[in-house]
């Protein structure tokens, strides 16, 4: 492949490829943050506490759920960067095929297990008694919407795969502004709270889902496709399984972990509840520039290594590592002194307010050590190395955060801070265990040359 007719993250300058990437990816993130925002926003003005909590407790479970489908997804991004890479186009569209097959059965599992189960699943969640009704209607209706859901993050994963991170960005921007309507008409206008919440998240994702459609049909894709490919290729499963399962393996603990978190936290009463999932919401755009870079990272090292250009990869981890690190000081500072002025745009209730500034301020330092943690959890993705990734996260959450924040909520008098120190302690484990791993991996590299 010539070096004009080869993909843009193969060629040229290396931090201008990775940021010229990642801008699209990042500036995505945040109106998907937005979305999930906008639910907690305009249910804390119009609603009140216990149908925010409910909103809390429900899209924390969701959360879950969709983390574990994105880190699935991850081996469809690395099998389609690869193929792209190499120049095997045929093989890219029978990844495609294959991952829309796995998710779409996927989706109706989840949907099996969530839909009738809603109060038992609110009951599990710990949510207060004020909360409970609102938290099982919020599942019960993203229950509904799982299909969506899971087709708009197989299609990102697929568009990155591709190095097009500016399709997501508009599909995205339009599911943005229909949730942020849909909210102010169903919650504000209507005076549904948490349902009304959760039937808005549905319909924007549904809406990103069509327009993604739209665009791959009118646009067409880089390599042959046809229906044909709709099947599930005992080869290509296998390959995406491989990569993807223990990334979404890592999620769903991980997650699971902060799930622990809201569990104990529901305990200590509903302004504590919603308090965490306001401070929850926050941190989602504090962290978007290190989730920007994983991301990004991710489809830069696929294709790089599918074109046999390793040398590339290390270099944009370690680009990566110094620009999110001044990004995540920036957003430390805006956590610690700002942090009451940011969960005041989502609720006017002055102990909630309270509460998650408190929560936020752990947070400050985790924004450093996840600049750092999150481009290597993206380096290691790209390169296949799902395994450790899966092996770090878990240390991280069952061996450090999820024991901290038990120690702690069993302190006398133990506030949201306390709880919060769990998740910065967890990372700088995982950090530790990630230059471990990557020295490792290079002097293998290095006798095997």
């Amino acid at each position: 492949m010539s070096e004009k007719n080869a993909p843009a993250l193969i060629r040229g300058n290396i931090l201008a490829a990775l940021v010229r990437f990642a801008l699209p990816v990042l500036l995505a993130l945040f109106l998907q943050a937005m979305y999930g925002a906008a639910d907690l926003i305009i249910v804390g003005r119009f609603a009140g506490t216990a149908e925010q909590s409910g909103v809390a407790s429900g899209s924390q479970l969701f959360n879950l759920i969709t983390m574990m489908i994105t880190g699935l997804s991850m081996g469809v991004t690395v099998l389609v960067g690869n193929a792209v890479g190499s120049g095997e186009k045929q093989l890219a569209g029978r990844a495609v095929g294959c991952g829309a097959v796995l998710f779409g059965l996927l989706a109706l599992v989840i949907t099996a297990l969530v839909v009738p189960f809603a109060g038992p699943l609110a009951g599990l969640l710990h949510a207060p008694a004020e909360a409970y009704e609102q938290t099982a209607a919020y599942l019960r209706i993203c229950g509904l919407g799982t299909v969506f859901i899971t087709a708009y993050n197989v299609l990102g994963a697929v568009f990155r795969g591709l190095g097009d991170s500016k399709t997501p960005l508009l599909t995205v921007a339009i599911a943005c502004g229909v949730n942020i309507v849909g909210d102010l008409v169903l919650v504000a206008g209507f005076g549904l709270g948490a349902a009304g919440a959760a039937t808005a998240t549905v319909l924007a994702q549904a809406v990103s889902v069509a327009a993604s459609l739209y665009l791959i049909r009118r646009r067409g894709l880089p390599f042959a496709f046809s229906r044909r490919f709709f099947r599930p290729d005992g080869w290509c499963m296998r390959r995406i399984l491989r990569v993807g399962v223990p990334i979404a393996l890592q999620e769903l603990l991980v997650q699971f972990s902060f799930l622990f978190i809201q569990v104990v936290v529901n305990g200590m009463g509903v302004d504590a509840s919603a308090a965490v999932g306001v401070a929850e919401k926050v941190c989602m755009f504090l962290m978007l520039v290190a989730s920007a870079y994983m991301q990004s990272i991710s489809a830069f090292v696929a294709q790089n290594n599918g074109a046999g250009l390793p040398e590339r990869s290390v270099k944009a981890l370690f680009y990566g590592i110094r620009t999110a690190f001044v990004a995540g000081a920036v957003m430390g500072a805006l956590a610690l002194f700002g942090g009451a002025q940011l969960a005041g745009l989502f609720t006017a209730d002055a102990a909630v307010i309270t509460g998650a500034h408190a929560y936020l301020k752990a947070y400050a330092i985790d924004c450093l050590l996840t600049a750092v943690l999150f481009c290597f959890v993206g380096y290691f993705n790209g390169c296949g190395r799902t395994v450790f990734v899966m092996v770090q996260g878990i240390v991280g959450a069952f061996c450090v955060r999820i024991p901290v924040v038990y120690l702690m909520s069993h302190i006398p008098g133990v506030g949201l801070f306390e709880i919060g120190l769990g998740t910065p302690i967890s990372s700088v484990v995982q950090i530790l265990l990630c230059i471990a791993a990557y020295r490792w991996y290079q002097s293998r590299a290095k006798q095997s040359a």
